[in-house]
């Protein structure tokens, strides 16, 4: 009986297939390479404008009016919102018109009349003195009376008590009207204060990220009404782990991604990092500027960032994927060998000692 022969065609598919079957028993394979590694921690953050601060209110009312909108520049001291102020305005006039009294009243017909009553009664004095002096002398020559020498000396001292009793009346109603002008100013400074504070103002120059209130709504102490910052500058505020954050230095690079940059990365540079954990998400905060910035940018944005806490140059390398149990490879004869690894990052990892460069490596199966 004849031998049937395969077709040369199905014969050339059969060795194919028993080759592909041969090779694809191995599995998948690699050889450690030298290439730079970076070994990186993970973070998680959002855009923030700098001198970002939400604005409040320092007193509660109804809203007269909205003086800004969203995407408005504004300068430290420009009014935004005015809130209904009649009565404080009252106080403030009320205020205005005391210390326009008080400061007329210092300089006024009371005063006057006391600068007059001293004039007078200086006079007298200077009158009586005279007075005195002669009768003194007509008295050492043996003329005139006793009484009459008497007489003189008490009117003199009459006009020198009641000269010294005007002077103090005039000083003390001096002073008592400087205490009232003075009194009515602060009582008008602090009424116009009071006043002033029913018109918020701007803290920063930036611009108007968001306006929470409209007119006609109620404000209080307690609820923001916009958010300001700074227009073309931004910092990075990122949320650290705890197991990480001992590693976390300033000036260590961190490389951020974007979705709304999808294919590009941008660098920062580590500025502070905050001390107090937040206790609920167990991370601490760390701010970064950037060196790399995107083109255009906004508050809330959010991305993720690796910040670089190692570089080495020429590392013997090897992905992780390969590793067993993260310390133990599979050679081709099927072998496990232990390796020393040092830095790792998200692909690969560094091989210290353990593994040669030119040996080869089986994939685990998973």
């Amino acid at each position: 009986m004849k031998k049937q022969l395969l077709p040369p065609l199905l014969l050339r598919l059969t060795v194919l297939s028993f080759l592909v079957a041969a090779c694809g028993s191995k599995g998948e394979q690699t050889q450690p390479s030298l290439e730079k590694i970076t070994e990186s921690v993970y973070a998680s953050g959002t855009i923030k404008s700098k001198n970002q601060y939400q604005v409040f209110s320092t007193v509660g009312g109804l809203i007269q009016k909205v003086l800004v909108k969203e995407g408005d520049m504004v300068k430290k001291g420009d009014p935004l919102f005015i809130i209904q102020n009649e009565t404080p305005r009252l106080q403030a006039e009320n205020a205005r018109i005391a210390a326009d009294f008080a400061q007329t009243n210092s300089v006024g017909d009371r005063l006057s009349d006391l600068k007059t009553t001293i004039e007078t009664v200086r006079a007298k004095k200077t009158s009586d003195s005279i007075l005195l002096d002669r009768q003194r002398g007509l008295w050492a020559q043996q003329i005139g009376s006793k009484f009459e020498l008497e007489q003189r000396e008490l009117a003199f001292s009459t006009s020198q008590n009641n000269l010294q009793s005007a002077i103090f009346r005039y000083n003390d109603l001096k002073r008592q009207l400087e205490f009232a002008a003075a009194q009515s100013r602060k009582q008008l400074s602090i009424s116009s204060n009071m006043a002033q504070d029913y018109t918020i103002r701007s803290e920063v120059n930036g611009r108007i990220y968001s306006i929470a209130r409209e007119q006609g709504e109620m404000v209080n102490l307690q609820t923001p009404v916009a958010l300001i910052g700074d227009a073309s500058d931004f910092i990075v505020e990122l949320q650290v782990d705890e197991n990480d954050i001992v590693r976390i230095k300033n000036g260590q690079q961190a490389l951020l991604k974007f979705d709304s940059y999808p294919n590009e990365v941008f660098e920062a540079s580590i500025t502070q990092i905050n001390p107090l954990m937040n206790e609920r998400t167990r991370t601490f905060t760390v701010e970064a500027v950037f060196t790399k910035k995107p083109p255009v940018l906004y508050p809330n944005l959010t991305t993720e960032a690796n910040i670089v806490i190692l570089e080495k140059e020429n590392a013997l390398t090897i992905p992780r994927s390969y590793l067993v149990g993260d310390s133990v490879v599979i050679l081709e004869n099927k072998e496990k060998r232990r390796v020393e690894l040092g830095l790792k990052d998200y692909t690969k990892a560094e091989i210290l000692s353990g593994l040669a460069a030119g040996e080869t490596i089986l994939k685990p199966k998973k």
